[in-house]
């Protein structure tokens, strides 16, 4: 039976949870469930800590997980990143009192406060630059004004937070960062499986279905704009002057597309969920 760890809360839990549902497995009805097994599916779900499942996963304990790319990184584990699951998106930058610092290069020698110390020691050794690492569990903003770092390095989404403490950021990326499934050894048996099940629900949430009736003589025109993955779909309609198209198109040009469709001659043009897929 594969053993998985899931999120037991956080920010990936909810995707995490729902990304499994739709891919078919079982998920905890009890929200205090540690454990939940799936005969049907030949799986046991381990919900924990999103910090400690990159621990577990490396060490052997539990065969796959998901959890984040910045703690994966952070937690030092041996397991290895094995498929983006393109979920709970986060930037890490360096931030510092405004005016004060420009480059990496003038963290050397003062203190940063960061929630992950292994991330960004490692980031900034390879980098040939020394600096003190203040590890806190939150609030890392606050560490500045407080007097206990002259830095920090933390998740940044717009900066608002950190420009409310009189921060600024400087210096490149640390880490651009997402949900991501683990393992120690993705050759064990139902990883694979599991991984094809998620990329299905990553494809049916990034396509749709679109269906058109079109005149035969347009068909070269429309397939320039809706190609689909392989080529699409032409189905005879009892007028033979007309063709029906069947074809997947990205979720997010749908509509643009449509216009182009109908502006080329198309018409009767539908658009269906995907609910799963296998590519």
């Amino acid at each position: 039976m594969l053993r998985i760890a899931v999120p037991n809360k956080g920010s990936l839990a909810e995707t995490a949870a729902e990304m499994l549902h739709e891919a078919g497995y079982a998920g905890r009805r009890d929200p205090r469930a540690l454990t939940v097994a799936d005969p049907q599916n030949d799986v046991e779900f381990f919900f924990l800590r999103p910090r400690d499942i990159a621990t577990y996963v490396g060490s052997g304990a539990l065969d796959v997980g998901i959890t984040g790319r910045d703690l994966l990184l952070d937690s030092g584990s041996d397991a290895k990143e094995i498929t983006n699951l393109s979920f709970g998106d986060s930037t890490f930058r360096f931030a510092g009192p405004a005016g004060r610092f420009s480059e990496l290069e003038d963290l050397q020698g003062v203190r940063v406060a960061t929630s992950y110390p292994g991330l960004v020691g490692d980031f900034l050794t390879e980098r040939g630059v020394t600096a003190e690492l203040v590890k806190l569990d939150g609030a890392v903003e606050s560490a500045v004004k407080l007097g206990v770092a002259d830095a920090v390095a933390d998740v940044v989404s717009t900066g608002s937070t950190l420009r409310a403490q009189g921060l600024e950021i400087f210096g490149p990326v640390i880490l651009e960062s997402s949900a991501v499934l683990i393992s120690a050894d993705a050759s064990i048996p139902g990883i694979a499986t599991l991984q094809r099940r998620l990329q299905g629900v990553l494809v049916a949430r990034q396509f749709v279905m679109m269906d058109y009736d079109l005149p035969i003589e347009l068909l070269e025109k429309a397939s320039s704009i809706t190609p689909g993955l392989e080529s699409p779909t032409v189905s005879p309609l009892r007028d033979e002057t007309w063709v029906a198209i069947r074809v997947m198109v990205r979720r997010a040009g749908m509509n643009r597309i449509m216009d182009e469709l109908y502006d080329l001659g198309a018409r009767a043009i539908l658009v269906s969920p995907i609910h799963a897929a296998r590519l």
